[in-house]
Formats: C-alpha cells, sequence, structure tokens
C-alpha cells in the first residue's frame, strides 16, 4: 500500500490542529444563533480547509450526553471512529485522530478499527485515548466509573498493551491480564507505517505517568504560563528517563480580526454576553468532581475561558497579536495546540491568511 506522511511525526514543526469539531457549540458554550453545529457537512467542510491550508489534524471529543443548560452544550455529537473513517477518506495530507473511551471498546475491536482507518488514510490516522472521567456519562452508558485513578490507569494499561500487542505481532496468541483473557486472538491488518501516532491527556500524578510511558502526544491544558513551563520540562524529562520522547500539547480559542477591538467585542457577545451559563457551570463542576485535566486551585479563575473554549489558552486580537501568543506556546517548550473557533468555517479562513504565514515567516512551522 501507498502512504503519505503523517504530519504528526514533522520534527521542528510547530504543530496546528483542531479540537471538538464533532461537538455541538464546538468549543464555545454559548448561546448565540451561528454557533457550531459540527453536522457532517460542516466537519467535511472544515476538514478540506484545514487539510488544503497544511493544517496537521484533527482531534474530536469522545461525548455521549450534553451539558445541559439552554443550548445542552455537547448533546450532539458524531461519533469518533467513522468521523474519523469518513474524514480520512475525503481528505490528503491532514492526520484525524480517533478519540476512544477505554471501558467503553473493547481493546481488540479497537486495534482493528484505528488499523483500518489507517489503511483508508494511507497512515494518516492516531488515538487518543481517555481512561475515564465523566461520571454521568458512565452510568448512562450503564458503567461504573472507579473513584481512584489506580484502578482508572490500570485498566488502561492492560488495555493499551492489548493494542500494542495486535499491532505488532504475527499469528494468533494468548493474552491474560487482569481484567482480559484472549485466546487466540489476532488482527490483521496492521497500521500502515507501525504504531500510529498515541494522545493522552492527563493533569494526575498517575495519568501523566500513564502518557509518558505509552504516548506521543501528553495533551494538558495551559493556565499560568509560568507554572506550565516548568510543568512541561518536568513532563519531558520524566517521559526521557523512561527513555521515551514525548511532545506535550495544548488547546486554544482564536479571536482573530483585523482590529484588536474588534476581537474583544466579538468575545465579549459570544462568551460573555451570550454565555450559557449552566452548561459552563455543569461543566466546571464535573471537572472539579472527577478529572485533574485544571488545576483545581486555578479552575473557577478561569470560568470565563469556558464559556469561551473550555478552558483553552485566549488568543485574541490581530494576526500579529495571535501570532505572538502561539510562538509564547511554543517558546514554553509546547509541541503544538488545537485551536478552536466560534465558527470554525466561517473564522478559520482570515486565520489561515493572515497568521499562518507570520508562523512561517517566524520559524516555527513549516511551509506546505
Amino acid at each position: 500500500m501507498s502512504h503519505v506522511e503523517n504530519r504528526m511525526r514533522r520534527a521542528n514543526h510547530f504543530k496546528l490542529g483542531t479540537f471538538s469539531t464533532n461537538c455541538s457549540g464546538g468549543m464555545s458554550v454559548t448561546k448565540i444563533p451561528e454557533r457550531w453545529d459540527a453536522s457532517w457537512e460542516s466537519n467535511l467542510a472544515i476538514a478540506q480547509l484545514l487539510d488544503d491550508a497544511g493544517i496537521d489534524f484533527m482531534l474530536p471529543i469522545a461525548r455521549w450526553i450534553g451539558y445541559g443548560g439552554e443550548t445542552n452544550f455537547h448533546g450532539s455529537v458524531l461519533e469518533t471512529m467513522t468521523w474519523a473513517a469518513g474524514l480520512l477518506a475525503l481528505t490528503k495530507r491532514i492526520s484525524v485522530i480517533a478519540t476512544i473511551h477505554t471501558t467503553a471498546n473493547h481493546p481488540v475491536v479497537v486495534a482493528k478499527q484505528i488499523a483500518t482507518i489507517d489503511a483508508i488514510g494511507r497512515g494518516r490516522a492516531g488515538l487518543n485515548i481517555v481512561a475515564g472521567w465523566n461520571k454521568p456519562e458512565y452510568e448512562a452508558l450503564g458503567l461504573t466509573l472507579p473513584d481512584d485513578h489506580e484502578t482508572r490507569y490500570g485498566y488502561a494499561q492492560e488495555w493499551f498493551d492489548i493494542i500494542e500487542a495486535l499491532w505488532s505481532k504475527c499469528g494468533a496468541f494468548d493474552m491474560k491480564t487482569p481484567h482480559f483473557d484472549l485466546k487466540g486472538v489476532e488482527s490483521e491488518p496492521k497500521p500502515v507505517n507501525g504504531r500510529p501516532p498515541i494522545m493522552n491527556a492527563a493533569g494526575s500524578e498517575l495519568g501523566r505517568e500513564f502518557a509518558t510511558r505509552n504516548a506521543d502526544f501528553l495533551f494538558t491544558s495551559v493556565i499560568d504560563f509560568e507554572r506550565s513551563r516548568g510543568e512541561i520540562a518536568e513532563l519531558k524529562n520524566q517521559a526521557a528517563a523512561a527513555g521515551r520522547d514525548v511532545d506535550v500539547l495544548t488547546f486554544s480559542h482564536v479571536v482573530c480580526r483585523p482590529a484588536e477591538q474588534e476581537a474583544k467585542d466579538y468575545l465579549q457577545y459570544f462568551a460573555k454576553d451570550n454565555a450559557d451559563w449552566v452548561a459552563v457551570d455543569n461543566l466546571v463542576r464535573l471537572q472539579i468532581a472527577h478529572a485533574h485535566s485544571f488545576p483545581h486551585d486555578l479552575l473557577m479563575l478561569i470560568r470565563d475561558r469556558f464559556a469561551m473554549g473550555h478552558g483553552g489558552v485566549p488568543l485574541i486580537g490581530t494576526p500579529e497579536q495571535v501570532a505572538d501568543g502561539i510562538c509564547q506556546m511554543h517558546d514554553l517548550g509546547l509541541g503544538g495546540t488545537t485551536l478552536s473557533f466560534a465558527d470554525y468555517t466561517k473564522e478559520f479562513p482570515y486565520f489561515r491568511d493572515n497568521v499562518l504565514p507570520i508562523l512561517e515567516a517566524r520559524g516555527i512551522r513549516q511551509p506546505g
């Protein structure tokens, strides 16, 4: 099979992607009528715009129930594996990641699914592993979310060990772990270029141990830049001590306009005057109760960032100001960031035409 470059493998290249286009509202918990609708047509349109522009990846959120409020934020969601398959078939260069919950998906099935979508994309697939945090979703699926991270990540490690074995071993084999007893299992075909890029979001100590041991990209929040500088260096050192090279990625929200005040006015309109505060507060409460994705001592300080972009780094202003913010993230030691917009297809072209050339001129992204 012929293959193409998986852009997640590019070295010396600050990676840019999008986040949550498969979910209604995207990353913005807003009531504005033009908020992201997450239809298949919208996802295909933005995927092809991103692909043509040389954006590196698309990352979805796997959601099963919404967050309530007037909009029921994330109440309408395209399932991520089938979403990725469709987009890989209809794009040429961009890497498309499938986000998968370990306890809701059998590892033998997932190994086969990822290999299949990787064949569709000729080597452009990736896997984002979620060990679990959203208790109401587990209850909706009839599952139990363990209270302790040791159980969550112990299961996730077994799960991923099985997937890696299926991707690397030829012929049938047995594999027994505390949670799985596989007999005569095998998986063909293999992914196109060996193991696809692996992502994992981690905030707790055990989560970061799992990510630095298994993932190629550790996804984390950035709130206080100086605090994050030390955390990023620590994570890279932790991975290096295990003989691994792990890139750290974060997520950000873009409001880019010709004038700074125009960008600030739009931010006020969608993320403050028209925020769905009931859904915002439901989201923040769940993060505090069950997740370590954000430092809890800072979480309530950034409630407004959740309305804007799910807690991501704000990139607000002119093209130069937005580029400055991205370069600042690069200087922290980050390997890339996702981008979200209140309306991806309407706002991305301005970013493409006015911010991407600045980043290339400053040498943090390779052209093409």
